[in-house]
């Protein structure tokens, strides 16, 4: 019996690929593979992007709302926040005039200080002078900032550089001081602290804890502050414990204090601990945070509290706040004698003398500034006059993403220009900095009024 084979089209049926049209099946394969994988990379850059300007946002928020909080309260004395003395310019605009605490301690005043301050030997009681209230410094790539005065108080305030640790370059220092929020014991409430007098002359202070107010116990200093909603005055004490506090006489003091208890809500303050020190700075971070540092830097909003943790002791502390912050820049608004808001910077206000060259209208009317005490744009008055902050920052995604074009890198810093740039051609490039410009950049910026205008 013979056997019939396959049909030639069966054995064709019955045959393996072949060597062609595996090949065009491979091909076909990785043009798909590369499209999915195409597709897989741009959706992973894009979510990066995404959770980075999240992120970003967030962040940046929050540094704004700490610098606000604090600028709102600057130049704060206790239940005032301006002189209600309206005085005639040459243009015969009333503006308010501006008052100041007045100072009967001949010995200087120990203040917790972050960066320094000067203050002209008194000869006779003098008023607070307004650049200890407030006090900004414009800082260059290099390590000047003007005005002069601001040292490197390492750790608290570093150096310029770019190393982890340093102070960032190219960015602004403010340094702002106020009576801090819920302090003091209130003098003449029922049951509260009160004061003795002879001929209208303060010659002891007895404090009383109210329910919220600090134990008196508190009271550790040697300055006290006697405030109303008006006025307020400085003077040296005897402290016998208890909280029974006594002025010294000369030569500890130029005059002794008066009774103002007779006036609205007088109360008592020490002075060393609750007239509070604020600065605010950039310190250059890792941003991976390894020690030693094995990615790229950014830049750290940091609040330095009353000598920062130096101080601790007495209240010091030195917080981080929020990472991805490159710049910080602060401008400041003063109304001349013509009713218009000029927005200067710290070197302007500090010298009296604008960008153009020309001089800046004088400070504002009606402060007595006895004690040789200076009242003259040049010498820096003009920090009184200054009744809103304009701040800004430049926040990072602190991650690079090297998937980014060119035009994606770009971004706009008013403090630089008002169009969007490369990174290299801003006036504080991030390469000036030791930072990638491979980042994403946005700006936050806030206008802050002032609820105070005493100094």
């Amino acid at each position: 019996m013979s056997r019939v084979g396959p049909s030639i089209v069966a054995r064709r049926r019955m045959a393996g690929l072949s060597l062609v049209e595996l090949m065009i099946a491979l091909v076909m394969a990785l043009i798909v593979a590369a499209g999915i994988i195409s597709v897989f990379e741009s959706t992973s850059n894009g979510n990066k992007v995404q959770a980075q300007m999240a992120a970003l946002q967030e962040q940046g928020r929050f540094a704004i709302q700490s610098l606000r909080s604090d600028l709102a309260n600057a130049n704060s004395g206790y239940c005032s926040n301006t002189g209600g003395n309206a005085g005639q310019t040459a243009s015969n605009l009333y503006l308010d005039a501006l008052r100041s605490p007045t100072v009967y301690a001949e010995t200087a005043l120990a203040l917790p200080d972050n960066t320094v301050t000067t203050l002209p030997t008194p000869t006779q009681a003098y008023s607070l002078p307004s650049s200890l209230y407030m006090r900004g410094y414009d800082c260059t790539v290099g390590n000047p900032c003007t005005p002069a005065g601001l040292t490197g108080l390492a750790p608290e305030i570093p150096p310029i550089g770019t190393l982890v640790g340093d102070r960032v370059p190219g960015t602004d220092v403010l340094t702002i001081r106020y009576i801090r929020p819920g302090s003091g014991w209130s003098i003449g409430s029922p049951g509260g602290s009160f004061i003795t007098a002879t001929s209208g002359v303060v010659t002891g202070i007895q404090l009383v804890q109210l329910p919220g107010e600090d134990p008196v116990s508190d009271f550790t200093g040697t300055v006290a502050m006697l405030a109303d909603c008006s006025n307020a005055q400085v003077f040296t004490v005897t402290n016998s414990g208890g909280g029974a506090l006594a002025p010294v006489a000369a030569p500890s003091n130029y005059a002794q204090p008066l009774d103002i208890t007779q006036n609205a809500a007088a109360r008592v303050f020490d002075f060393t601990r609750d007239f509070q020190t604020v600065t605010y700075f950039l310190q250059v971070v890792c941003a991976n945070n390894t020690t030693p540092c094995t990615g790229t830097t950014t830049g750290e909003l940091v609040r330095v509290v009353d000598g920062g943790t130096a101080n601790a002791a007495n209240g010091g502390s030195t917080q981080a706040l929020v990472s991805g912050v490159e710049r910080l820049d602060f401008r400041y608004g003063i109304i001349g004698p013509d009713g218009l808001t000029r927005f200067l910077t710290a070197t302007e206000l500090d010298t009296g003398i604008d960008a153009s060259g020309n001089p800046i209208a004088s400070c504002p009317p009606g402060v007595s500034t006895p004690g040789g005490m200076p009242d003259d744009p040049a010498d820096g008055c003009l920090w009184r006059a200054v009744q809103s902050i304009q701040v800004s920052i430049l926040m990072d995604g602190q991650t690079p993403l090297y998937t980014l074009t060119p035009a994606e890198l770009n971004y706009i810093y008013t403090p630089d220009s008002a169009a969007m740039e490369a990174p290299a051609a801003h006036a504080v490039p991030p390469s000036a900095q030791g930072f990638p410009n491979q980042l994403i950049r946005r700006q936050f910026t806030a206008l802050v009024s002032l609820r105070n205008f005493n100094p």
